[in-house]
C-alpha cells in the first residue's frame, strides 16, 4: 500500500510525526548490535536526550509515543519532564528482532554470517540472526505511528521515540517506498531525528537525521 492510498482521506490534515532515535548506549559505541536486548543509556545519552528534548520541546509537541526498551523510554522521558505530556510505551516501536546476531560486535557478524550480512545491504529480504524480517518490523510499527497520529488534533505533532532500524522501515512504509529500497534512507545518529509531514498526497519527508551538526551513525542500523 502507497503512503497516498494509506492516508487518503484520513481526518486533521497537515500533522508532523517526529521520529527520535534513543541517545547512546555502550553497545553503540562497540558497535555491538543491540536488537531488542534492554540496553541502558550512557551519561553520554542522557546527556543527548536533555539537549535534544529542549528543542524539540520547542516544536511544541501534542503527544510523545515511545518503544518500552529503557533506551527509549528514558529518552522520551527527559522530552516528557520538559512537556508535562505523559508518554505511552509501546512494545512495537522495539527494534528489530535479530537472533543471534544481537550482542556480536559488526566485525563479528561479517566474520560469522557474512554472506547473511552482505545480502542484507543488497537489500534483500533477510532473517538477520534468525530474527524479523525489515518488513514485519514495519508491519507491527507503522501501524503504531499511525494509530497515535489519529488522535492528533489538525496540523499535531506526534513525537515517536525508537530506534533506528524501526524508525528506518516505519518511514519507508509510511513514504509508500518499497523494501528494497528503504536502505537508501540513511541511519540515524544518537538522538537525532527525522520529520514526516501530511499532505495532500500522503506523508512527505521533511527532515533527516535532523538536531545536530553531522555526526556518525553507531549501532544496529549503520
Amino acid at each position: 500500500m502507497t503512503a497516498g492510498t494509506d492516508t487518503a482521506g484520513r481526518k486533521g490534515k497537515g500533522r508532523r510525526l517526529i521520529l527520535w532515535r534513543h541517545g547512546q548506549t555502550s553497545w553503540n559505541v562497540e558497535r555491538r548490535f543491540q536488537g531488542t536486548t534492554d540496553v541502558e543509556l550512557t551519561e553520554t545519552g542522557l546527556g543527548q536526550a536533555r539537549r535534544a528534548a529542549r528543542l524539540l520541546a520547542s516544536l511544541g509537541p501534542d503527544a510523545i509515543v515511545a518503544s518500552d526498551l529503557r533506551r527509549a523510554a528514558d529518552t522520551a522521558a527527559e522530552l516528557a519532564a520538559l512537556t508535562g505530556l505523559e508518554v505511552s510505551h509501546d512494545e512495537g516501536l522495539r527494534e528489530t528482532y535479530a537472533g543471534v546476531w544481537q550482542g556480536l560486535t559488526h566485525d563479528e557478524i561479517i566474520a560469522r554470517h557474512g554472506e547473511e550480512y552482505a545480502a542484507w545491504k543488497r537489500g534483500e529480504p533477510i532473517r538477520r540472526g534468525g530474527g524479523e524480517l525489515e518488513t514485519e518490523v514495519a508491519d507491527r510499527a507503522a501501524p503504531v505511528v499511525l494509530r497515535h497520529a489519529d488522535k492528533l488534533p489538525e496540523s499535531g505533532t506526534l513525537v515517536v521515540v525508537s530506534h533506528g532500524g524501526t524508525i528506518r522501515t516505519t518511514i519507508g512504509r509510511l513514504l509508500g517506498l518499497e523494501p528494497q529500497h528503504w536502505e537508501s534512507l540513511g541511519g540515524l545518529s544518537n538522538c537525532c531525528w527525522s520529520v514526516l509531514g501530511e499532505g495532500a498526497r500522503g506523508w512527505r519527508l521533511l527532515e533527516h537525521n535532523a538536531g545536530t551538526l553531522p555526526e556518525p551513525v553507531l549501532g544496529d542500523d549503520d
